[in-house]
């Protein structure tokens, strides 16, 4: 089976290459391709080589290193320690599964009634799942700053161990939650034992760590990372930290005799999960079938579960027909969320806000917390529209339904555009509230008239560059269907990703041009009035900018019904 797995694995990698070259010929493909491969070498190549002849030009001048540098390194293993500590929690709090039970169609179709074990099976997705770890590893050794190609590649083999050991302890999370669901008492005992054992060394580590920053909080990084290495050197942190300190070494280690030591030792480890994770034959055939039969219920895998609820927001029979676009999405969220992953994040923010707390004085914290919140805002005004796909870029697959709907084709713009639009929008205006909130740790040398007025100018302009967004991805779906992935389609590879930041670039380019005018004229009216009323002024110019941006929208959506009356339904890329 191992031997069959090897030349799977092989004949998928040559297959998968082999398309990739030859979409190339299509022109989307190929500008995707060249803009892929210019953003990656001058990310990483063109800036390491830069580097490089500066550290050359200034006679090796800088080869000192930092002080805070220095402490960071020698405390590496503990902090890497304590972070795969932290992890390992995440894995049991937060919601999701291994893609280690994930099963392609074609091996649920040839594996699944094959004589082959279960633990077999598992060990063919192990293998399976190498060529996405092996290309993440040679990505971080390329990243790494050093001119040395051998050190390069030490960094990468240490960082592939600890990412494998990762991907199957995952997948024994998700077979122990499977076994948590089970009426029998040895089972249950089993699926717990991990668990409790986890959540008394996290409670051990953050004791330690709150009496080590309790005094006073630290004056610098150097006196940071070197309490940080006296909680690790405790007797017990020290024991309860060993197996993920032992994972991280290498990356740290010195060559020849720590690194090969510290390489053998992690590999135990490694080991030591994989047989953990094929005790559980019984719990991976109920996760596998699970799996196969979600897979063969969806088709394609791309339909999501939803839950039957009881719904608070009825539809009217009468009304605008965006409204009813804005209640079928709205509808289908609420029955995608699971309340358990959400009681589990709030959890989990609840516990980092303690412990942060805990750590630091309150000013620190406050302003940590107000710094996240404004990029937080910001991001989700920018980027929220780009991942947010609750649109026409995901009922573009059922166009031949929308199509034989009554609607006016302005209309269906229009109503696609409500819920994603007013989610991101209540988003960015709950992070600006916190960070108006922390904004006295933040920015405390501004007056609170000028952080109010701000704050509520951002609040006003925010839901016009949110619509405007969408309606630039929108009016990309209709005119080039074939550049936009439909549903959770995410394509992989370089020309995927160059295709991906020129639709980026291209949206935040038209949409700089399409705030222009706004911006005039709130420029023109924060100029008349500051003189008046002070730093208040920004709130009637944010006011005329969004009235102007949302004249563009609404001109935008009535000038892309034309567009969506002309869409053939065969120029849709459905998904493989």
């Amino acid at each position: 089976m191992i031997g069959a797995s090897f030349y799977i694995t092989l004949c998928t990698a040559r297959n998968r290459l082999r398309v990739r070259l030859r979409r190339l010929r299509e022109p989307r493909y190929l500008l995707g391709g060249i803009v892929g491969a210019a953003y990656l070498y001058f990310t990483v190549f063109a800036r390491r080589n830069g580097r490089s002849s500066a550290a050359r030009r200034a006679g090796r001048a800088a080869a000192q290193t930092p002080p805070s540098m220095a402490a960071m390194a020698v405390a590496g293993p503990a902090l890497g320690g304590m972070g795969l500590l932290a992890l390992t929690a995440l894995c049991w709090i937060l919601p999701g599964s291994s893609g280690l039970l994930t099963f392609s169609d074609a091996e649920i179709q040839f594996l699944f009634p094959a004589p082959v074990p279960r633990r077999k099976l598992l060990l063919h997705r192990i293998l399976r799942s190498q060529l996405g770890l092996l290309f993440g590893s040679m990505v971080v050794g390329l990243m790494t700053p050093t001119v040395g190609g051998f050190t390069r590649l030490r960094v990468s083999v240490a960082t592939w161990v600890v990412l494998v050991t990762a991907k199957v302890y995952f997948a024994g999370v998700s077979l122990s939650r499977a076994k948590l669901a089970s009426r029998q008492a040895r089972a249950l005992r089993v699926a717990w034992t991990p668990i409790i054992v986890l959540a008394t060394a996290v409670t051990i580590v953050v004791i330690a760590l709150t009496r080590a920053f309790a005094g006073a909080p630290a004056s610098g990084p150097v006196e940071l990372f070197a309490r940080i290495r006296d909680v690790a050197s405790q007797a017990v942190v020290r024991e309860i930290l060993w197996p993920f300190v032992i994972i991280v070494r290498p990356i740290f280690a010195e060559w020849p005799s720590a690194y090969l030591r510290s390489l053998v030792l992690a590999a135990g480890v490694l080991g030591a999960t994989v047989v953990w994770v094929l005790q559980s034959d019984q719990a991976f055939e109920e996760a596998a079938a699970t799996a196969a039969e979600r897979r063969a219920a969806a088709g394609s895998g791309e339909r999501a579960r939803y839950r039957v609820r009881s719904g608070a927001w009825r539809l009217p029979p009468i009304g605008r027909p965006e409204g009813a676009f804005a209640w079928k999405a709205a509808v289908q969220t609420i029955r995608l969320v699971d309340r358990r992953g959400l009681i589990r994040v709030v959890a989990l923010l609840f516990s980092l806000t303690a412990i942060s707390v805990s750590l630091g004085r309150g000013s620190g914290f406050a302003a940590i917390v107000g710094f996240f919140a404004s990029i937080g805002t910001a991001m989700a005004i920018l980027i929220g529209p780009q991942v947010l796909r609750m649109d026409m870029r995901q009922d573009l697959r059922h166009l031949e339904l929308l199509k034989s709907w009554p609607v006016a084709p302005a209309a269906v713009v229009r109503g696609q555009l409500l819920w994603p639009g007013a989610l991101i929008t209540v988003c960015a205006w709950g992070l600006l509230t916190i960070a108006l909130g922390m904004s006295w740790a933040v920015v405390a040398r501004l007056a609170w008239s000028l952080r109010l007025s701000a704050a509520a100018s951002a609040a006003i302009v925010a839901p016009a560059l949110v619509f405007a967004q969408l309606t630039i991805h929108n009016g990309v779906a209709l005119l080039l269907p074939a550049w936009v992935p439909l549903g959770n389609q995410r394509p992989r590879g370089l020309d995927a990703m160059g295709q991906r930041l020129i639709m980026l670039g291209g949206t935040w380019l038209l949409l700089a041009v399409a705030s222009v005018p706004g911006a005039v004229a709130g420029g023109i009216v924060w100029f008349a009035l500051q003189w008046i009323v002070g730093s208040a002024a920004l709130i009637p110019a944010a006011l005329v900018a969004t009235a102007i941006v949302a004249i563009e929208v609404l001109l935008a959506t009535e000038a892309l019904g034309p567009a969506y009356e002309r869409i053939d339904i065969l120029a849709v890329e459905r998904a493989e």
